[in-house]
Protein backbone atom coordinates (compact mmCIF):
# COMPACT_ATOMS: atom_id res chain seq x y z
CA UNK A 1 0.00 0.00 0.00
CA UNK A 2 1.39 3.38 -0.98
CA UNK A 3 1.80 6.18 1.54
CA UNK A 4 -0.91 8.15 -0.27
CA UNK A 5 -3.34 5.22 -0.16
CA UNK A 6 -2.55 4.56 3.50
CA UNK A 7 -3.16 8.20 4.37
CA UNK A 8 -6.48 8.11 2.51
CA UNK A 9 -7.64 4.96 4.34
CA UNK A 10 -6.53 6.32 7.73
CA UNK A 11 -8.31 9.60 7.06
CA UNK A 12 -11.47 7.78 6.09
CA UNK A 13 -11.37 5.68 9.27
CA UNK A 14 -10.83 8.72 11.48
CA UNK A 15 -13.59 10.62 9.71
CA UNK A 16 -15.95 7.68 10.16
CA UNK A 17 -15.11 7.46 13.83
CA UNK A 18 -15.69 11.18 14.30
CA UNK A 19 -19.04 10.95 12.49
CA UNK A 20 -20.07 8.03 14.70
CA UNK A 21 -19.21 10.05 17.81
CA UNK A 22 -21.01 13.12 16.49
CA UNK A 23 -24.11 10.99 15.93
CA UNK A 24 -24.00 9.41 19.38
CA UNK A 25 -26.23 7.91 20.56
CA UNK A 26 -27.75 6.28 17.48
CA UNK A 27 -29.25 3.23 19.22
CA UNK A 28 -30.42 2.09 22.67
CA UNK A 29 -28.00 2.13 25.62
CA UNK A 30 -27.67 -0.59 28.24
CA UNK A 31 -27.02 0.55 31.81
CA UNK A 32 -25.64 -2.37 33.81
CA UNK A 33 -26.74 -2.42 37.45
CA UNK A 34 -24.70 -5.08 39.31
CA UNK A 35 -27.18 -5.45 42.18
CA UNK A 36 -30.57 -7.11 42.43
CA UNK A 37 -33.87 -5.69 41.24
CA UNK A 38 -35.77 -3.78 43.92
CA UNK A 39 -32.88 -2.70 46.12
CA UNK A 40 -31.77 0.88 46.72
CA UNK A 41 -29.06 0.73 44.06
CA UNK A 42 -31.53 -0.58 41.49
CA UNK A 43 -34.00 2.21 42.24
CA UNK A 44 -31.22 4.75 41.77
CA UNK A 45 -30.19 3.25 38.43
CA UNK A 46 -33.74 3.26 37.07
CA UNK A 47 -34.25 6.90 38.02
CA UNK A 48 -31.03 7.87 36.26
CA UNK A 49 -31.82 5.75 33.19
CA UNK A 50 -35.18 7.46 32.77
CA UNK A 51 -33.65 10.92 32.92
CA UNK A 52 -30.86 9.98 30.49
CA UNK A 53 -33.43 8.59 28.07
CA UNK A 54 -35.12 11.98 27.93
CA UNK A 55 -31.81 13.83 27.51
CA UNK A 56 -30.17 11.53 24.97
CA UNK A 57 -33.24 10.67 22.94
CA UNK A 58 -32.61 6.92 23.04
CA UNK A 59 -33.90 4.14 25.32
CA UNK A 60 -31.64 3.47 28.32
CA UNK A 61 -32.38 -0.04 29.60
CA UNK A 62 -31.27 -1.23 33.04
CA UNK A 63 -29.76 -4.73 33.03
CA UNK A 64 -29.29 -6.32 36.46
CA UNK A 65 -26.17 -8.51 36.30
CA UNK A 66 -25.51 -9.53 39.88
CA UNK A 67 -22.97 -11.49 41.86
CA UNK A 68 -19.54 -11.41 43.50
CA UNK A 69 -20.01 -8.07 45.20
CA UNK A 70 -20.97 -6.31 41.95
CA UNK A 71 -17.81 -7.44 40.14
CA UNK A 72 -19.53 -9.73 37.61
CA UNK A 73 -21.61 -6.93 36.11
CA UNK A 74 -18.75 -4.46 36.41
CA UNK A 75 -16.39 -6.83 34.63
CA UNK A 76 -18.87 -7.30 31.80
CA UNK A 77 -18.91 -3.55 31.22
CA UNK A 78 -15.12 -3.32 31.41
CA UNK A 79 -14.88 -6.00 28.73
CA UNK A 80 -17.52 -4.42 26.47
CA UNK A 81 -16.87 -2.35 23.35
CA UNK A 82 -15.84 1.22 24.27
CA UNK A 83 -18.57 2.77 22.15
CA UNK A 84 -20.83 4.31 24.79
CA UNK A 85 -23.63 1.75 24.43
CA UNK A 86 -22.80 -0.31 27.53
CA UNK A 87 -22.49 1.69 30.75
CA UNK A 88 -22.11 0.86 34.43
CA UNK A 89 -23.80 2.38 37.41
CA UNK A 90 -22.11 1.24 40.59
CA UNK A 91 -21.36 2.74 43.96
CA UNK A 92 -18.81 2.88 46.72
CA UNK A 93 -18.58 -0.93 46.63
CA UNK A 94 -16.55 -0.88 43.41
CA UNK A 95 -13.70 0.82 45.28
CA UNK A 96 -13.37 -2.18 47.60
CA UNK A 97 -13.00 -4.79 44.86
CA UNK A 98 -9.18 -4.65 44.58
CA UNK A 99 -8.86 -5.51 48.29
CA UNK A 100 -11.56 -8.20 48.34
CA UNK A 101 -11.05 -10.26 45.19
CA UNK A 102 -7.94 -12.00 43.85
CA UNK A 103 -9.03 -12.74 40.29
CA UNK A 104 -11.19 -9.87 39.11
CA UNK A 105 -10.20 -10.23 35.44
CA UNK A 106 -10.48 -6.44 35.15
CA UNK A 107 -9.04 -3.37 36.85
CA UNK A 108 -11.80 -1.33 38.57
CA UNK A 109 -9.69 1.82 38.12
CA UNK A 110 -7.89 1.36 34.79
CA UNK A 111 -10.49 -0.87 33.14
CA UNK A 112 -13.34 1.63 33.37
CA UNK A 113 -13.67 5.18 32.08
CA UNK A 114 -15.13 7.51 34.74
CA UNK A 115 -18.09 9.65 33.66
CA UNK A 116 -19.07 11.33 36.91
CA UNK A 117 -20.63 11.19 40.36
CA UNK A 118 -24.42 11.11 40.63
CA UNK A 119 -25.79 10.92 44.16
CA UNK A 120 -25.14 10.07 47.78
CA UNK A 121 -27.36 8.27 50.25
CA UNK A 122 -27.18 7.32 53.93
CA UNK A 123 -27.98 3.88 55.35
CA UNK A 124 -30.14 2.47 58.11
CA UNK A 125 -29.27 -0.35 60.49
CA UNK A 126 -32.45 -2.43 60.63
CA UNK A 127 -33.69 -5.72 62.07
CA UNK A 128 -36.83 -7.83 62.10
CA UNK A 129 -39.54 -6.97 64.58
CA UNK A 130 -38.66 -9.98 66.73
CA UNK A 131 -35.01 -9.05 67.25
CA UNK A 132 -34.62 -8.27 71.00
CA UNK A 133 -32.94 -4.79 71.05
CA UNK A 134 -35.23 -1.80 70.63
CA UNK A 135 -32.77 1.07 70.28
CA UNK A 136 -29.19 1.72 69.21
CA UNK A 137 -27.62 1.49 72.67
CA UNK A 138 -29.43 -1.78 73.39
CA UNK A 139 -28.24 -3.01 69.99
CA UNK A 140 -24.59 -2.27 70.79
CA UNK A 141 -24.85 -4.09 74.14
CA UNK A 142 -26.61 -7.04 72.56
CA UNK A 143 -23.97 -7.41 69.83
CA UNK A 144 -21.16 -7.41 72.38
CA UNK A 145 -22.86 -10.06 74.52
CA UNK A 146 -24.15 -12.29 71.69
CA UNK A 147 -21.74 -11.62 68.83
CA UNK A 148 -21.17 -15.32 68.16
CA UNK A 149 -24.89 -15.81 67.52
CA UNK A 150 -25.77 -12.64 65.58
CA UNK A 151 -26.08 -12.74 61.79
CA UNK A 152 -25.91 -9.71 59.51
CA UNK A 153 -27.15 -9.76 55.92
CA UNK A 154 -24.98 -8.33 53.16
CA UNK A 155 -25.80 -7.89 49.49
CA UNK A 156 -22.36 -9.15 48.49
CA UNK A 157 -18.72 -8.72 49.48
CA UNK A 158 -17.73 -5.10 49.09
CA UNK A 159 -21.28 -3.82 48.75
CA UNK A 160 -22.49 -0.86 50.75
CA UNK A 161 -24.31 -3.22 53.11
CA UNK A 162 -21.08 -5.15 53.70
CA UNK A 163 -19.00 -2.01 54.30
CA UNK A 164 -21.58 -0.65 56.71
CA UNK A 165 -21.67 -3.96 58.60
CA UNK A 166 -17.87 -3.85 58.92
CA UNK A 167 -18.06 -0.34 60.37
CA UNK A 168 -20.81 -1.47 62.75
CA UNK A 169 -18.54 -4.25 63.99
CA UNK A 170 -15.77 -1.73 64.55
CA UNK A 171 -18.10 0.72 66.28
CA UNK A 172 -19.38 -1.81 68.84
CA UNK A 173 -16.20 -3.87 69.15
CA UNK A 174 -17.84 -7.15 68.17
CA UNK A 175 -17.43 -9.69 65.37
CA UNK A 176 -20.66 -11.05 63.87
CA UNK A 177 -21.47 -13.60 61.17
CA UNK A 178 -21.99 -12.17 57.68
CA UNK A 179 -24.58 -13.81 55.43
CA UNK A 180 -24.18 -12.93 51.75
CA UNK A 181 -27.20 -12.33 49.48
CA UNK A 182 -27.57 -11.32 45.85
CA UNK A 183 -28.95 -7.90 46.73
CA UNK A 184 -30.80 -6.32 49.64
CA UNK A 185 -34.28 -7.16 48.32
CA UNK A 186 -33.92 -10.93 48.82
CA UNK A 187 -32.21 -10.33 52.16
CA UNK A 188 -35.29 -8.56 53.49
CA UNK A 189 -37.31 -11.75 53.15
CA UNK A 190 -35.06 -13.38 55.75
CA UNK A 191 -34.79 -10.24 57.90
CA UNK A 192 -38.57 -10.03 58.18
CA UNK A 193 -38.98 -13.72 59.06
CA UNK A 194 -36.08 -13.65 61.51
CA UNK A 195 -33.84 -16.11 59.68
CA UNK A 196 -31.12 -13.44 59.74
CA UNK A 197 -30.89 -10.73 62.38
CA UNK A 198 -29.62 -7.43 61.00
CA UNK A 199 -28.86 -5.47 57.86
CA UNK A 200 -27.45 -2.03 57.09
CA UNK A 201 -29.23 -0.93 53.92
CA UNK A 202 -29.51 2.29 51.98
CA UNK A 203 -32.48 4.47 52.83
CA UNK A 204 -33.76 3.99 49.29
CA UNK A 205 -34.81 0.46 50.16
CA UNK A 206 -35.03 0.53 53.96
CA UNK A 207 -37.24 3.51 54.78
CA UNK A 208 -40.26 1.93 53.07
CA UNK A 209 -39.65 -1.29 54.99
CA UNK A 210 -39.55 0.61 58.28
CA UNK A 211 -42.63 2.68 57.50
CA UNK A 212 -44.44 -0.47 56.37
CA UNK A 213 -43.85 -2.02 59.77
CA UNK A 214 -41.78 -4.88 58.38
CA UNK A 215 -38.56 -3.97 60.20
CA UNK A 216 -37.35 -1.63 62.93
CA UNK A 217 -34.49 0.85 62.59
CA UNK A 218 -31.75 1.64 65.12
CA UNK A 219 -29.46 4.29 63.63
CA UNK A 220 -28.98 6.24 60.39
CA UNK A 221 -25.44 6.60 59.05
CA UNK A 222 -23.86 9.91 58.15
CA UNK A 223 -24.29 13.13 60.08
CA UNK A 224 -27.96 14.08 59.68
CA UNK A 225 -31.26 12.67 60.86
CA UNK A 226 -33.74 11.72 58.16
CA UNK A 227 -36.74 13.91 57.44
CA UNK A 228 -38.71 10.73 56.69
CA UNK A 229 -37.78 9.04 60.00
CA UNK A 230 -36.86 11.92 62.31
CA UNK A 231 -36.81 9.78 65.47
CA UNK A 232 -33.90 7.61 64.31
CA UNK A 233 -30.62 8.91 65.80
CA UNK A 234 -27.32 9.53 64.04
CA UNK A 235 -24.15 7.60 65.02
CA UNK A 236 -22.65 10.49 66.99
CA UNK A 237 -25.79 10.66 69.13
CA UNK A 238 -25.48 7.05 70.29
CA UNK A 239 -21.73 6.52 70.45
CA UNK A 240 -21.33 4.64 67.17
CA UNK A 241 -19.10 7.25 65.58
CA UNK A 242 -17.52 5.00 62.94
CA UNK A 243 -20.88 4.78 61.17
CA UNK A 244 -20.73 8.53 60.51
CA UNK A 245 -18.27 7.71 57.70
CA UNK A 246 -20.80 5.53 55.88
CA UNK A 247 -22.71 7.11 53.04
CA UNK A 248 -23.03 5.43 49.68
CA UNK A 249 -22.08 7.42 46.61
CA UNK A 250 -23.31 6.38 43.16
CA UNK A 251 -21.52 7.04 39.89
CA UNK A 252 -21.44 6.27 36.19
CA UNK A 253 -18.69 4.57 34.16
CA UNK A 254 -18.04 3.40 30.60
CA UNK A 255 -15.47 0.87 29.31
CA UNK A 256 -11.90 2.19 29.25
CA UNK A 257 -11.04 3.72 25.91
CA UNK A 258 -14.48 5.20 25.25
CA UNK A 259 -13.83 8.33 23.14
CA UNK A 260 -13.81 11.63 24.99
CA UNK A 261 -16.66 13.18 22.92
CA UNK A 262 -18.91 10.30 24.02
CA UNK A 263 -17.80 10.60 27.65
CA UNK A 264 -18.49 14.34 27.50
CA UNK A 265 -21.97 13.67 26.08
CA UNK A 266 -22.72 11.20 28.86
CA UNK A 267 -21.33 13.52 31.51
CA UNK A 268 -23.65 16.20 30.18
CA UNK A 269 -26.61 13.83 30.45
CA UNK A 270 -25.57 13.01 34.02
CA UNK A 271 -25.44 16.70 34.89
CA UNK A 272 -28.87 17.17 33.32
CA UNK A 273 -30.21 14.36 35.52
CA UNK A 274 -28.84 16.06 38.63
CA UNK A 275 -30.58 19.30 37.63
CA UNK A 276 -33.83 17.50 36.76
CA UNK A 277 -36.56 18.43 39.30
CA UNK A 278 -38.15 15.00 38.87
CA UNK A 279 -34.88 13.29 39.78
CA UNK A 280 -34.32 15.64 42.70
CA UNK A 281 -37.79 14.79 43.98
CA UNK A 282 -37.15 11.05 43.64
CA UNK A 283 -33.83 11.30 45.45
CA UNK A 284 -35.40 13.32 48.25
CA UNK A 285 -38.09 10.66 48.67
CA UNK A 286 -35.27 8.18 49.39
CA UNK A 287 -33.44 10.63 51.67
CA UNK A 288 -30.69 10.81 49.07
CA UNK A 289 -29.01 13.90 47.67
CA UNK A 290 -27.55 14.60 44.23
CA UNK A 291 -23.96 15.72 43.93
CA UNK A 292 -23.36 19.24 42.69
CA UNK A 293 -23.26 19.04 38.85
CA UNK A 294 -19.60 20.12 38.95
CA UNK A 295 -18.82 16.66 40.37
CA UNK A 296 -20.66 14.85 37.55
CA UNK A 297 -17.41 14.85 35.56
CA UNK A 298 -14.66 12.26 34.99
CA UNK A 299 -12.01 13.99 37.12
CA UNK A 300 -14.22 14.10 40.23
CA UNK A 301 -15.08 10.41 39.98
CA UNK A 302 -11.44 9.46 39.32
CA UNK A 303 -10.40 11.34 42.47
CA UNK A 304 -13.20 9.76 44.53
CA UNK A 305 -12.25 6.26 43.39
CA UNK A 306 -8.56 6.76 44.16
CA UNK A 307 -9.21 7.98 47.70
CA UNK A 308 -11.78 5.27 48.43
CA UNK A 309 -9.65 2.43 47.08
CA UNK A 310 -7.01 3.51 49.59
CA UNK A 311 -9.37 4.06 52.53
CA UNK A 312 -11.42 0.88 52.22
CA UNK A 313 -8.38 -1.19 51.30
CA UNK A 314 -6.74 -0.17 54.57
CA UNK A 315 -9.91 -0.97 56.57
CA UNK A 316 -10.37 -4.36 54.92
CA UNK A 317 -6.76 -5.37 55.51
CA UNK A 318 -6.87 -4.23 59.16
CA UNK A 319 -10.05 -6.26 59.62
CA UNK A 320 -8.09 -9.33 58.56
CA UNK A 321 -10.28 -10.05 55.52
CA UNK A 322 -8.26 -11.95 52.94
CA UNK A 323 -9.01 -11.51 49.22
CA UNK A 324 -11.21 -14.30 47.88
Amino acid sequence: MSIRTFAFVLGALLAGSAMAQDGYPAKPITLVMPYAVGGGADLMARALADSMRRTLGQPVTVANIVGAGSTIGSRQVAQSAPDGYTLLMNHIGLSTAPALFKNLQFDPVKGLEPIGLFSEIPMLVVAGKGFPPNNARELADYLRKHQDKVTVASSGMGSGTHLCAMLLEKAVGAKVTMVQYKGSAPAYQDIITGRVDLMCDSTGGSVAQVKGGNVKAFVVTGSKRLTSLPDIPTPSEVGLNELSLMTVWYALWAPAGTPKPIIDRLSGALQAAIRDPAIQSQLASWDAAPFDPKFAVPSALAEKMASNVQMWGDLIRKAGIAPQ
